[in-house]
């Protein structure tokens, strides 16, 4: 203010004409120009830098997940957990999809051009399995990536269903023992019944009479009741069994000889014997099936573990969201 004063004094000095009282009336109105707020270019400068900031940049998981309010460290680490873990079982399931619609594209299943009833296609397995954790996976996913206590719960309650089963699944392998051998047997019977019509059926049992070195249900001659190899059948494979039923497929090399069964079913048993595998395939499945008991409970404990693992970290993720959560977002 003093400074004010003695410039404007400075100012109007050579100026005689300005009298005393003039003077003094202008020196008040100076003042009030000197004390006007002034901003600097580069308070501009600084402000226009700032309100270029991308917000979204600088995002927290809380402002994805409007629940968390202040979270913990292990809550973030849970919170990032839960979403990689069903990121990464959604695209497995979308993989699993992918093959299983692939498998029916290619063989016309879904054009109309049905080589067998769908309800028996392997590929369907593969549809369904990959339908089912890719939208499970999904769920989660979101769930844990917006908080949405919907979808948690939903997640929770899809996988302690597919727990549920798979307890309910093992309860039978271990009580209805002579009902799943018989399923097992007109599953295999179904299989050898549309040989031909499925290359998915075709593949597996060659792969399962390869393996086991077996023939048929019960013996070779259940082949004939294959309307192709059936003795009053038409056609060159007449009265015969798959190549892979021989004993040698690869007779005189190293190419497979796929004629090495045709006429088998014309001989008697001793003669048969020296071409092809007598025994039939569900004692030889039975039993392979009791050798690798250690092996699938291994395998299915791992299952649940991993079931178990990704239904703790949404449990966690929506203890922490509930509680505020519920009243932000449904």
């Amino acid at each position: 203010m003093v400074l004010g004063r003695e410039r404007l004094t400075q100012v109007l000095r050579p100026y005689g004409e300005v009298g005393s009282g003039e003077s003094s009336r202008l020196l008040p109105q100076a003042s009030q120009l000197v004390e006007l707020p002034h901003s600097s270019d580069d308070d501009d400068d600084i402000s226009l830098l700032g309100d270029t900031d991308d917000p979204v940049a600088k995002q927290e998981p809380e402002e994805w997940c409007p629940a968390f309010h202040k979270p913990s460290a292990f809550s973030h680490c849970v919170w990032h957990l839960a979403f990689l873990w069903n990121l990464l079982f959604l695209l497995l399931g979308l993989l699993t999809l992918a093959i299983g619609v692939w498998g029916l594209l290619a063989k016309g299943q879904l054009w109309g051009e049905r080589l067998a009833p769908l309800g028996s296609d392997p590929m369907l397995l593969f549809v369904l399995a990959g339908l089912g954790a890719s939208t499970v996976s999904l769920a989660g996913c979101l769930g844990a990536l917006r908080c949405s206590v919907c979808l948690l719960r939903f997640f929770v309650g899809a996988v302690l269903a597919f727990v549920g089963l798979e307890v309910l699944g093992g309860l039978l392998l271990l009580v209805a023992r002579q009902q799943l051998r018989d399923a097992l047997q007109d599953a295999l019977l179904l299989c050898l019944l549309r040989y031909q019509e499925e290359p998915d059926l075709r593949f597996l049992v060659d792969e399962v009479q390869r393996s086991l070195r077996c023939c048929g249900l019960s013996s070779y001659r259940d082949w004939e009741s294959n309307p192709y190899f059936n003795c009053s059948a038409p056609g060159v494979q007449a009265c015969s069994v798959p190549a892979s039923c021989c004993l040698d497929p690869r007779q005189n090399g190293s190419i497979a000889n796929d004629q090495c069964a045709f006429g088998v079913l014309h001989l008697g048993d001793m003669a048969a014997a020296g071409v092809v595998h007598l025994g039939g395939c569900v004692a030889q499945l039975g039993a392979w099936l009791r050798g690798q008991a250690g092996g699938i409970a291994t395998a299915a404990a791992v299952l649940v573990l991993l079931e178990a693992t990704g239904l703790l970290l949404v449990l966690k993720v929506l203890a922490d969201v509930v509680p505020s959560g519920a009243r932000v977002r449904g």
